[in-house]
């Protein structure tokens, strides 16, 4: 690999997303100098103020076309691939994550970060875990120095999660779907610090795998509440019974089913951190809850538009 006299060059596919946002602002902060690669470059220039003259670059880039990965690998130090969708997966998560990690390895890239999922195993019963599981081994095999990356869920200022429950939360009823089932939520800037560290500092973490999640786990219904109690918001929550979620599951293809059925499956396993796994302690960072964080942006949510700012003692749920 070679030997780095300059601030390196990391190309990030799927940098103009939510995560992926949160990635270039990190890098930029160590730096680094970045090219955004995606599908729609034009959307990822929401990122363009945050960086200083010459430091971010853009490439319009699609897993499915090896020759442009190709082109927005070429030339760069480091690469980190963030694409995930619940549409094509064997297409980009196997695919086209083996497509980016072949085009860094003939490009002698120093570092391969590779965001995949925590539930990510050939035995999932969803699509969406058994192919996130074929994108890592394909990813191992062709750069076997990678850093692979597995997330629980991730919330932020502009997640589809505690916003669209907190949504919910103006109606005088709130459905809750598998009230038990766990989950570790992350801090999207926690995140982010961690894949940049990944990417930046290989010698530390080139070749492992971390799992990474919040200081909490919150099992669906205790999530609900903590974000109706960030709101202020007072709606009766009611817990559907299993044979609900899976008829509506089965309905999923429709236009605004409330979620698919490979979701449904990927909910009959709990979303936490490994026993034993490495985990976000190993990048130095001490993981924010949600309640320390999430009033900053719930708040327009908040019951008669004032809000006091509060924050939650949630405790863990072992």
């Amino acid at each position: 690999m070679r030997q780095l006299d300059r601030p390196p060059l990391v190309t990030v596919f799927g940098g103009g997303g939510f995560i992926g946002r949160q990635v270039c602002e990190a890098l930029m902060r160590q730096g680094a100098r970045i090219l955004i690669a995606q599908r729609n470059a034009v959307a990822a220039h929401v990122v363009q103020p945050l960086a200083q003259v010459g430091q971010l670059g853009y490439r319009q880039a699609d897993l499915s076309n090896r020759t442009s990965v190709e082109l927005a690998v070429h030339g760069a130090d480091m690469v980190i691939n963030l694409v995930g969708t619940f549409g094509a997966m064997e297409t980009l998560h196997v695919e086209g994550a083996r497509t980016v990690a072949e085009a860094a390895a003939a490009a002698d890239c120093v570092s391969l970060v590779h965001v995949s999922a925590i539930g990510a195993d050939h035995q999932s019963p969803s699509r969406y875990g058994r192919t996130k599981a074929e994108g890592e081994d394909a990813v191992r095999a062709a750069f076997p120095g990678a850093t692979i990356i597995r997330p629980s869920l991730v919330f932020g200022a502009e997640d589809q999660l505690t916003n669209r429950f907190a949504g919910l939360g103006k109606l005088p009823i709130v459905p809750v779907l598998k009230p038990d089932a766990k989950f570790q939520p992350v801090y999207v800037v926690d995140l982010a610090r961690a894949i940049a560290t990944a990417a930046l500092e290989p010698a530390s973490h080139g070749g492992k795998t971390y799992e990474i999640g919040g200081p909490q786990v919150l099992t669906m219904k205790q999530l609900h509440e903590a974000i109706l109690e960030l709101t202020g918001q007072t709606p009766e929550i009611v817990q559907l019974p299993d044979f609900v979620g899976n008829l509506m599951s089965r309905l999923g293809f429709l236009p605004g089913a409330p979620l698919t059925r490979d979701q449904w499956l990927m909910l009959e396993r709990d979303n936490v951190v490994s026993d034993g796994a490495d985990g976000i302690g190993a990048f130095g960072i001490e993981p924010a809850p949600l309640a320390s964080v999430a009033w900053e942006w719930l708040g327009r949510f908040h019951r008669g538009g004032k809000f006091g700012g509060r924050h939650l003692n949630l405790t863990a749920t072992n």
